[in-house]
């Protein structure tokens, strides 16, 4: 009897080490302040003459990589699992793209006067390493994702 017991003690310690060595592993970026990030889960209307873009990746698919992260061709940043930042600026044709190893990708996001846009930035197993995807995201789905994140240094 005493074997088993201690094989499933030696289980039982495994899977409770289990998810501690998971975010371990977890990639980190630079977060905002406290404040900052209450700031931008306030979704405010952006004013008239701006628009306001969200960009986002949640979920633990790739979590020991940061996916970099580029806005309107010049801003970068990168974002680690259930990270997202948040830019305000006149309406323009905003171009995302994110670049993982083995490929990446990216869109245009036609952001309007007093609008609100959400783009997810998802990892995606590649053949010999990492890629990504870029995805314009109902409302209602970015703002569950931003508020269950944290709000990363963005450009």
């Amino acid at each position: 009897m005493t074997p088993f017991r201690t094989r499933l003690s030696s289980r039982a310690a495994l899977l409770a080490l289990a998810p501690l060595l998971i975010l371990a592993g977890c990639a980190s970026v630079r977060l905002e302040t406290a404040q900052e990030d209450a700031r931008g889960k306030q979704f405010a209307p952006p004013p008239s003459d701006k628009g306001s873009l969200y960009v986002y990746r949640r979920g633990l698919m790739g979590a020991p990589v940061a996916i970099p992260v580029t806005i309107a061709g010049a801003l970068q940043t990168e974002l680690a699992p259930d990270t997202w930042v948040w830019l305000e600026g006149a309406p323009a044709s905003i171009d995302v793209k994110c670049t993982g190893t083995d490929g990446g990708a990216d869109m245009a996001v036609n952001v309007g006067s007093g609008e609100i846009h959400f783009v997810e930035v998802a990892f995606r197993p590649g053949l010999m390493g990492s890629r990504c995807a870029v995805l314009e995201v109902p409302a209602a789905q970015g703002q569950a994702a931003v508020l269950a994140g944290r709000r990363a240094v963005g450009p």
